[in-house]
């Protein structure tokens, strides 16, 4: 077994090819660990190492890596988190899907960081883990089963195997994953790791799902210090505006009103920012009418998760994303559909964003007469038989299956086809929010929010810094960031880093401090390149990040603010310099002509982003050529490159 001298490892990866059912050990050293802690920067490093760039998505090459965090499993706020990494086959390059579901925290009690899938079964498998034993399970009674159905029938074989109830972590696909959609996902839990078509990669490798269990547990470096430091961050997250009082109440719904009232709102496919009948699908509305219970992830204390009921079942509700998409998006102001159509999709196992944006454009594509198929704004009498035909492949369903850059390409229409390296974007319409459009192009997953930097809450959604003006907001992305890739490479969720807004900046939106900060932020560029340029000079620690103490007490790593951003930094360089091997450059960091071209506001032309301007900016911030890439001594600098690639630098 490998060795580590941290706590908070386990210490080990495995490499498991399902072609020959062979199991290995692949070689990850604490210098790793100094330098990716672990999460999607981990596995980026590790497909970095192992792609050539002539691997496809969907043939048997690819491979998925399943990756924890060190905080997963010490009891850190909010730290359940596990990412899945791979070649996506809606892309065609790398992509990252972070879950809050249980996998994650039983990974690592079966003695696992990681774990890295090859190969292609025979026929549809699932796989049991449980500590050293690893087993193969004939999965074709499982064959088109719904996500909940195929992990409440592994859990009865586990429990009759063994002859107790198993405690233990699930991920599995629906039958969108079997059939291959494209923008099929996994689910652990009711929780999904949902974009870029990890699911159809465990489609195309016939793998159903995995269960696993075990008996280890995660040491603890100082376990007084990092108890004492656990309690306080609970408390600060309980008291901040975001994290103890939005998301508790609302969950990320609540963003539905500040995005209409900041022209936000993407509706109509993007063609617009405001929805007329937002009130009747946003937060307030689903807190008061449907709402049954808040739930939140594994040791997450904000609990932002609605539960709500459709038939007789009591399930996860929408969050921000499916009911803007699903909502304003196809022109929709049916709640209780919402909720229906958001069950019926992770019970199909699909990506909400990319399946409600794919129908937006074959709606417009419809109404424009570029492809006939029956699809209007406003009519949803027949989506879940849509929703279905995708999942099976049938019908229109087997296009539709494609995601929207496929089908723009065949039927035209790709200046409303709202993705960026296709990926369809999030909520969040980029025109009154550039900052978060220049995020969208230059996402290495694509069309992303988060990968993009999530920029937004500077520019409306918590501060209200010049949501138009180009100024900074290339320095302020890179930061953003680079913070965010450390945050979940530590293997906790994005919320946590909310705190690290001052609560009185949040509190006091109209206060001369704040509106100070909101018009100073536009001029400090040059002061956020210094930090982007030289973090390592930050040798201090930030109360309002705790991450970094974390890390210190619980883990027993040195830690300060600026190796932890330069761990964000070496996490968005290796990732970036993993699809320059498939082809990823400028001329990829692109967004659709609606949003670059075509002002939101025909009386305002500054109502688009001016993405040219600000990537450039961009590319200097980063130190990457015009090319948009990581260049050898880039990649030498951060100590990404293998010795031979380093030689090659010199």
């Amino acid at each position: 077994m490998q060795m580590t001298n941290y706590a908070g490892y386990m210490g080990k990866v495995i490499r498991l090819d399902l072609g020959s059912r062979s199991v290995s050990e692949y070689p990850w050293t604490d210098r790793d660990r100094q330098l990716y802690l672990g999460g999607k920067a981990m596995a980026s490093k590790i497909m970095y190492d192992n792609f050539t760039g002539s691997e496809k998505p969907l043939e048997p090459e690819n491979i998925i890596v399943i990756s924890t965090g060190p905080l997963t499993g010490t009891g850190a706020p909010s730290s359940s988190r596990f990412n899945i990494s791979t070649l996506s086959p809606q892309t065609g390059i790398t992509t990252s899907s972070n879950c809050g579901g249980n996998f994650g925290h039983y990974l690592k009690k079966a003695g696992y960081d990681a774990l890295i899938i090859a190969g292609k079964c025979e026929k549809l498998t699932w796989v049991e883990i449980h500590n050293d034993i690893i087993k193969f399970h004939d999965a074709e009674e499982l064959k088109g089963l719904c996500t909940t159905p195929t992990q409440e029938s592994i859990q009865q074989k586990l429990d009759e195997e063994r002859g107790c109830e198993v405690k233990c972590g699930k991920v599995v696909i629906g039958p969108a994953g079997e059939n291959l959609v494209k923008y099929a996902s996994v689910f652990s839990n009711e929780r999904a790791a949902g974009r870029a078509g990890v699911g159809c990669v465990f489609g195309s490798k016939n793998l159903k799902g995995i269960a696993v269990s075990g008996t280890h547990e995660v040491s603890i470096y100082d376990p007084q210090k990092t108890h004492e430091l656990f309690e306080k961050w609970v408390e600060t997250l309980k008291k901040h505006p975001l994290t103890g009082n939005q998301l508790p109440k609302m969950g990320t719904a609540g963003l539905v009103t500040t995005m209409q009232m900041r022209g936000l709102l993407s509706t109509r496919n993007y063609a617009k920012g405001q929805f007329e009948d937002f009130e009747l699908v946003n937060g307030e509305t689903l807190a008061e009418d449907i709402n049954i219970v808040n739930k939140g992830c594994l040791s997450c204390p904000m609990k932002c998760a609605r539960t709500v009921k459709v038939g007789n079942h009591e399930v996860k509700g929408p969050e921000l994303e499916t009911l803007g998409l699903l909502g304003g998006g196809i022109m929709n102001n049916d709640l209780k559909l919402i909720c229906k159509w958001n069950y019926e999709l992770d019970e199909l196992g699909m990506d909400t964003i990319s399946c409600a944006s794919t129908v937006a454009w074959a709606m417009e594509a419809n109404e424009k007469g570029l492809w006939k198929n029956g699809l209007q704004f406003g009519k949803t009498a027949n989506l879940s038989a849509v929703f279905r035909s995708i999942a099976n492949r049938q019908g229109i369903g087997n296009e539709l299956a494609e995601g929207t850059r496929t089908l723009s390409n065949k039927y035209g229409g790709k200046e409303f086809a709202i993705q960026s390296k296709g990926l369809e974007l999030a909520a969040y319409e980029p025109r009154k929010a550039v900052g978060q459009g220049l995020g969208y192009a230059v996402s290495n997953r694509g069309g992303c929010h988060l990968n993009g930097g999530y920029l937004v809450i500077l520019e409306g959604l918590g501060l209200n810094v010049n949501s138009q003006t180009p100024h900074a907001k290339a320095d302020l992305c890179m930061l953003m960031q680079d913070l965010m890739e450390s945050v979940s490479s530590g293997g906790q969720c994005l919320f946590t880093s909310y705190a690290l807004f001052p609560s009185f900046l949040l509190s006091g939106p109209n206060s001369f401090i704040t509106r100070m900060v909101n018009a100073v932020m536009p001029y400090i560029g040059p002061a956020v390149r210094l930090i982007n340029k030289y973090p390592r000079a930050i040798k201090m620690n930030l109360p309002l990040l705790p991450h970094t103490y974390a890390l210190k007490y619980a883990v027993g790593m040195k830690m300060d603010l600026g190796r932890f951003i330069r761990i964000g930094e070496r996490s968005y360089n290796v990732e970036r310099a993993v699809n320059a091997k498939f082809g990823v450059n400028a001329s990829c960091d692109t967004l659709p002509k609606r949003l670059t071209d075509v002002p939101q506001d025909p009386k305002d032309p500054k109502t688009k982003v001016p993405l040219e301007t600000m990537k450039k900016t961009y590319y200097k911030a980063r130190g990457w050529g015009s090319d948009g890439l990581p260049g050898a001594r880039k990649l030498q600098k951060l100590e990404i490159a293998s010795d031979a690639e380093q030689e090659e630098a010199v």
